[in-house]
């Protein structure tokens, strides 16, 4: 595993994203997107689960599966996705605790009430990121 791989999967990810996006356009509801990029997602060859329960460990307790994924792919990169007219502060932090919790090294925030993918999507990595070699 190293940082190349993860950047690789995040790159198709996004390409899926934009397809997505391209094919069926702005302004539906999240779950519409989450259906069709999980499908896109498995075009491409990707494993793409979607509602994925994280245990929560709080000062070394388990207490549970209470957090909800909306998109965990290759078991590495998790995806959050919206379909909102404004992307606030709090939907990276949430991302941020997300992959804290689920030890990810990367995820992705992607908007799809957006013109373009790419410019609105926000991309996060962890210390776990950091901590893989480059290639």
């Amino acid at each position: 595993m190293t940082q190349k791989y993860v950047n690789e999967i995040a790159y198709k990810i996004v390409g899926c994203a934009i397809e997505v996006h391209k094919t069926i356009g702005p302004g539906l509801l999240e779950s519409v997107y989450q259906a069709c990029l999980i499908e896109e997602l498995l075009l491409a060859g990707l494993e793409a689960k979607s509602q994925v329960y994280v245990p929560i460990l709080y000062k070394g307790k388990d207490l549970g599966g209470l957090l909800k994924l909306d998109l965990l792919v290759e078991n590495l990169i998790v995806v959050e996705l919206k379909a909102v007219d404004v992307m606030i502060p709090l939907y990276k932090a949430q991302l941020l605790s997300y992959l804290k919790l689920a030890v990810k090294p990367k995820g992705l925030l992607i908007n799809f009430h957006c013109e373009n993918i790419v410019n609105s999507m926000i991309p996060m990595v962890t210390e776990e990121f950091a901590n893989l070699p480059k290639s």
